[in-house]
């Protein structure tokens, strides 16, 4: 397994992680064996950076007890991510927000006991609070790092200026934000940022949430509880100009020999050291697949040929206009 340094701190993980939320919510019913077999499958190929948060599964911790029971064996091997700043209270989840100081140390309390571990390696403020200044914020991740209880500091969701002022105060030494050949909105304003400040970007929803991954039905298709249902990129116009995109795609990936999630997730892999995507899966299958994207070796015609494909990303956006006002892109 290849690995990376994320950022200028020294966490070094696998260059490829494993997203661990579609394992509890977001795209319908899951397993719990078939989700514990393959993380576990997982670390035996290498990878030992996995992502949890706070909000997956409910509110309850459900995600990260699962997360903590799959690596118990070999919890010092590994490296565990997870996130604070909803309010668990508010209806619908994850409509609400709350990184108070008090608040960040009670879910730091929490993810320890939900996670098995006496530290958390990397801990991510989930979104931006607008009641909450981000300084104050980063002071209480910093204290806890110097109690012990955290080692590294990471953001999610923001922008450049949030950045700045957040690592003024305790570095920041990841962001992680939602980054694929369908979504390029990281690499204009916020990437550059990144590299200047010293800190790794962890892109989320590496696979365009399966459509990557060969995934393609339109949204009528998925069940009620399945975020695609309501993804525009699953809709209308969008979804027939993605599906044209992977056929161009799939013309490449069959002279390679390789899948379209694998190129997808070669493609990430090549746009920096800096950079360790977190694909997720439930499915131990899916999983090797993935993980064959590390042999992939793209040219610079390849990557050419990508860009010409998907010169902007996906047509549709990520989320509703309505959630992305919560994101802080300053």
């Amino acid at each position: 397994m290849q690995h990376r340094n994320l950022g200028s701190q020294g966490l070094r993980v696998s260059a490829l992680g494993l997203g661990i939320m579609g394992m509890s919510m977001a795209y319908g019913t899951s397993n719990k064996d078939e989700s514990i077999a393959t993380i576990r499958r997982a670390r035996e190929l290498g990878i030992d950076f996995f992502d949890t948060a706070e909000l997956y599964g409910s509110g309850t911790g459900s995600n990260e007890i699962l997360l903590g029971k799959a690596v118990e064996d070999f919890r010092d091997e590994v490296v565990l991510a997870t996130k604070f700043g909803f309010d668990m209270t508010a209806q619908p989840l994850g409509s609400g927000f709350d990184s108070r100081p008090e608040n960040i140390r009670k879910v730091a309390e929490n993810s320890l006991r939900h996670l098995q571990s006496d530290h958390i390696d990397l801990f991510y403020q989930h979104i931006s609070d607008p009641s909450v200044p981000v300084e104050d914020v980063a002071g209480v991740v910093g204290e806890l790092i110097a109690e012990g209880k955290v080692k590294y500091f990471g953001l999610s969701n923001v922008g450049p200026q949030y950045i700045r002022r957040a690592h003024a105060v305790t570095p920041v030494c990841v962001l992680q934000y939602e980054y694929s050949l369908f979504e390029r909105e990281v690499e204009e304003k916020i990437l550059p940022v990144l590299r200047e400040l010293g800190i790794g970007l962890v892109p989320y929803s590496p696979l365009g949430r399966g459509f990557l991954a060969g995934q393609i039905r339109p949204a009528s298709a998925y069940a009620a509880d399945d975020m695609r249902s309501w993804d525009e990129r699953w809709q209308g116009e969008n979804y027939t100009y993605n599906v044209r995109a992977i056929e161009q795609l799939k013309s490449l990936t069959d002279t390679k020999g390789i899948t379209t999630a694998q190129l997808a997730l070669a493609w990430l892999l090549a746009q920096g050291e800096d950079v360790a995507p977190i694909p997720g899966t439930r499915s131990v299958k899916r999983l090797e697949e993935n993980a064959g994207a590390l042999d992939v070796q793209l040219s610079a015609a390849d990557l050419a040929r990508v860009t010409e494909i998907l010169p902007h990303g996906s047509a549709g956006s990520r989320y509703p206009a309505a959630a992305l006002h919560s994101f802080t892109t300053d």
